[in-house]
Order: structure tokens, then sequence, then C-alpha cells
């Protein structure tokens, strides 16, 4: 089960980590694996909302989202879209973003350097914006409970979220900004352009909060439709096609996974930049994290069990909300990305560890309580 359900991931991490020795040594292994478990990590939440929805997809639709759905995932967002975000922010086409980063390093990552509190400022403000929507959120599970309880009591006043993003980007930009970090040691003043691209991170977010809401509120519909549908069908006699309910609700479920995915690759590629430049290092690393996660949404769907480890996806979102600050520090001082790399594998062990703990709580009252009324049973028959 488990070499079935993820032997293409096994097989893609042993190619990838022997592509990245030969391309740089050790140093490259050792940054391509902590990418991975990034990815991993980041997209974990992710991967139990899709396995969530693709339980409810027929066969013919989970096989389009697993093929169709990698192309996209994979090659399009973990590949394609770091060479977009470095030729937009580098002022470069695509084509002489690769040239340079294949050919021409020093060059490249000069240029990375120069561009890099334009992208930390978008990237920051993205992570952020996903953090805060998350720990305002009333959730019947809480992890941090002396956190996460008065914070979901202040998630209650409307844009608040928003408020804060822009009041933490304004900072930013008059703090970090006016001595930001540039190639050779130098720092000067990137107040107007860290304001820009924040501003547009946060756009970029609320466009794909938007299409999500908007593909889910369809999905959400389809489903109701479709259970009338069955209902009126099951009073009158009358047989449904299945055929058509599922590909109707399925296409929407599609739909709305792939821009889940997109949104959750965001945090991933931009997370990228914080811990390295090397475009080649990127693709690799992250290439193999989205692999892991799709093979886990496989996993997780055969399995049924999504929510044995309830504060996984808590972990996830502070990893988050700590890259979304590391990001701004960046601006204006180097971090090693070794120490970025590592806050978010604490905090996801950390959040499985509580996890385990609290499985094993529920699983040894349980057992109490078992016990307990054996005891009544038998005292009461005697």
């Amino acid at each position: 089960m488990l070499l079935k359900t993820f032997g293409w991931s096994f097989a893609i991490t042993a190619v990838g980590l022997a592509l990245a020795a030969l391309y740089g040594g050790w140093e490259a292994f050792g940054v391509v694996a902590i990418l991975a478990v990034l990815e991993i990590s980041l997209s974990f939440d992710n991967a139990v909302v899709n396995a969530g929805i693709l339980k409810k997809m027929n066969a013919f639709w989970q096989k389009i989202f697993l093929t169709v759905g990698v192309l996209i995932a994979v090659f399009g967002m973990r590949l394609v879209f770091p060479v977009v975000i470095v030729a937009i922010t580098a002022k470069l086409n695509p084509y002489d973003a690769v040239h340079l980063a294949l050919t021409d390093k020093d060059r490249y990552q000069q240029l990375v350097t120069d561009a890099h509190p334009a992208i930390a400022a978008f990237g920051g403000m993205f992570l952020l914006m996903i953090f805060l929507d998350f720990i305002f959120e009333d959730r019947d599970i809480q992890w941090l409970r002396w956190i996460e309880r008065p914070l979901a009591k202040l998630g209650k006043v409307d844009m608040l979220s928003v408020c804060i993003a822009l009041i933490v980007l304004l900072i930013t930009s008059f703090t970090f900004a006016t001595h930001a970090h540039q190639h050779g040691g130098a720092h000067v003043d990137k107040a107007q352009t860290v304001l820009i691209s924040g501003i547009a991170g946060l756009i970029t977010y609320m466009i794909v909060g938007g299409l999500s809401g908007f593909f889910e509120d369809r999905l959400e519909e389809e489903e109701e439709r479709e259970h009338e549908q069955e209902e009126e069908a099951r009073r009158s006699g009358k047989e449904r096609s299945p055929v058509v309910l599922a590909g109707q609700a399925a296409f929407f479920m599609f739909l709305y996974l792939e821009v889940l995915d997109a949104s959750f690759s965001f945090d991933g590629v931009i997370g990228a930049f914080a811990i390295t430049n090397d475009i080649v290092l990127m693709a690799l690393g992250l290439g193999i994290g989205a692999m892991y996660v799709r093979s886990l949404t496989v996993y997780l769907v055969r399995q049924g069990t999504l929510d044995d480890y309830v504060y996984l996806e808590h972990g996830a979102h502070y990893a988050i909300g700590a890259l979304a600050v590391i990001l701004m520090v960046t601006i204006q001082y180097e971090i090693n990305e070794v120490i970025t790399g590592l806050v978010g594998v604490i905090l996801i062990g950390w959040s499985f560890w509580s996890s385990v703990r609290r499985n094993n709580a529920l699983a040894a009252e349980e057992g109490k309580a078992a016990g307990s009324d054996d005891k009544t049973e038998v005292s009461s028959g005697v």
C-alpha cells in the first residue's frame, strides 16, 4: 500500500537528490532536502483539503486531477512560476532569466539579490494574509489555546486581517525597506518598491481567495441541487443518471482544487526564496515536495483517515506566519537559509507531537471509561 502510493515520490526523490548532489555537492543536497520538507509541511493542509474533496469525485475525475493536475502543480506552479517571479522583479524575459540561472550564476545571483526586497514584500504579504485569516477564524479544535482563543474573538471584526497586514507593510516600508540589503553588501532605500510589491501580494491573495470562494460556493450549490434531484427522483420512483451528476459536481470540484493548489503553491514558492535564490535547487526541492503532497492526498483518500493528527494544519499555518516575518526581515538583514528552513520543520514537528499526545490522552480516557462501565456492569449483576 505504502510503496504503491508513494512509489513515484520515492523515485523522484532519489533522482532529484542525486541531481542536486551532482549540481552543487552536499550543500545543494541539503538545500533541496530542506525545500522538499518545507513544501510538504506547508502543503499538508492542502493535501487534507484535497483528499476531502477528491473522495467525492468519480474515478474519471480523480484520474484527471492526479494526472493533468500534477502537470499543472509540479511543472506549472513549482517550476515555471519561480522563473516568472525572477523575470518580473529583475525585468528580464523568461528565457534570459533561465539562461542566466544556468550559465551566469553570479550575475543571476546579483539580479535576484537586488530584486529580493520586491520578492520578499510580495511573498511576505501573501503569506501573512494566509496566516492571519487562519488565526482569526473561530475553530472547534485549537492548538495553542492561550493565543488562538482571544484571536478568534478579535477575528469577528470585519477586514481585521487586511488592516493588520497593511499596517505591517507600512511599518516594513519605513523601517527595513529604507536600508534594504543589495548585492555587494550595500543598502539602499527601497520603500516605494516594497510598498508597491506588498500591495500587489495583498491583491493577489484576495483574487485567489475570491476565486476559491467562488468555486467553493458553486460546488456547494451543485451538491445541494444534486441532493434535491435525488430526493425528487426517489419520491417519484424514477432513476437519475449518476454520470451526469458526477460530471457536473466533479467539474466544479476539479476547478476548485486547481485554484486551491495554485494558492498553496504561492506560499511554497515564495517561502523557497527565503531559503535559496538558486532556481535549479528551487525547482528540484519544490518538485519533490509537490509529488509527496499528491501522493499524500491519494493515501489519505485510500485510508479514509483525514484528521488523525488534528494540529498539523495549525503547525503548517504557524510556519507560514513565521516565513512571512522572516521574509520581511530579510529585506534588510541576511538570515541563514538553514535557520529559515528549520523554523518550519520545528513547528510542524511540534504540532505532530502535540497531535500524538492528544490522541494518546483521548485513547486513555476512552479506556478508563470502558473499564468503568465494565466494573459497573459486574457489580450491578452480583
